[in-house]
């Protein structure tokens, strides 16, 4: 038996899974709130009271180091060290969430992929991008080295947000005053981005939130309100919100692709893109993407595909034990 984790700071996977070879069967899967739980060990012995496994990895929101890493938007710390010692096992090991994202990436059948440009990489191998934004944004790569792929992890999300026009200039300016300090990609990309650019056209248009809208966001997830309102095309405001949403992803998905030089393609995984997906379609993601001067011809060769399973770090985790 092998134990795999997804830890995220909204929600943690768990699953055991029995290996048969180079096959995985899944025997038992739990979905937690990651904050239901003061510590990973406290979550594991309500998911494996009687700890009975081979190896486990789990893929973690954060930066790894030396086997430890501090969860971003979780306060919880894991080491490798306390999890050997709940699990009764030395084959334990940490992975950076977007390099059990990217890993897992490898092992999805084709109709969990849906394509936004089919470029024309001709079914080469290369270098591949992965970009996931959801709770937290983050950003891998899978390395080619002309045998096999190689994942690697990243702190891309946290970068500086870098406006390319007056528009997102301004925008710029409102966040940094809002959040009091640097902006980086995470702040307009996932939590509460929506809401910042939201808000930031309210104010640059002088228009007033509709009782109707205020009524509903006051009682759920703005977020999540003003993303699916702008999607229905219910109001100017949200609508073009969320189609600057779309253009910012995509100009950060394309910077991540011209960093790696991603000839093997571009993927989106996370869980705000398969909610989006509507919006993705239209041309404002590849506008933000292929938009990059002297080498927009090369960013329309690059192929890009949504991942619509939700648990691609957690087949990452799992298939990195077997590797």
């Amino acid at each position: 038996m092998i134990l795999a984790g997804d830890i995220g700071g909204t929600k943690t996977i768990l699953a055991l899974y029995e290996k048969d070879g180079n096959a995985l069967h899944l025997v038992k899967d739990e979905e937690y709130p990651s904050s239901s739980e003061e510590s990973l060990e406290s979550l594991l012995e309500k998911f494996l009271p009687h700890p009975s496994v081979e190896s486990a990895c789990f893929g973690v929101a954060g930066p790894i180091l030396e086997g430890e890493v501090s969860v971003t938007n979780l306060p919880w710390k894991i080491s490798e060290g306390s999890l050997k010692k709940t699990l009764q096992t030395n084959r334990v090991k940490l992975l950076n969430d977007l390099e059990a994202t990217a890993l897992g990436m490898l092992h999805l059948k084709e109709d969990d992929f849906e394509t936004l440009q089919q470029g024309n990489a001709k079914g080469q191998k290369g270098t591949i991008a992965v970009i996931a934004p959801g709770t937290g944004l983050g950003e891998g790569i899978l390395f080619w080295d002309g045998t096999k792929y190689h994942p690697i992890a990243s702190e891309g999300g946290h970068t500086d947000f870098g406006p390319r026009n007056e528009l997102e200039i301004d925008l710029l300016s409102f966040v940094q005053d809002r959040v009091n300090g640097r902006v980086n990609h995470e702040e307009l990309l996932c939590g509460n981005g929506i809401r910042h650019i939201h808000d930031f056209f309210r104010k640059r248009t002088q228009t007033i939130t509709p009782d109707w809208l205020q009524s509903e966001l006051s009682v759920g997830d703005p977020n999540a309100i003003l993303t699916q309102v702008g999607m229905e095309g219910k109001d100017a405001i949200c609508q073009e919100s969320i189609e600057l949403y779309c253009t910012l992803l995509g100009a950060e998905a394309g910077n991540l692709a011209l960093t790696s030089l991603s000839r093997g393609g571009v993927l989106l995984g996370g869980g705000i893109p398969p909610k989006i997906l509507s919006a993705l379609k239209k041309p404002h993601f590849l506008e933000g993407f292929n938009e990059k001067g002297d080498l927009s011809d090369l960013m329309k060769s690059i192929p890009v595909r949504v991942a619509l399973n939700p648990r691609a770090a957690l087949i990452g985790a799992a298939h990195y034990l077997i590797s």
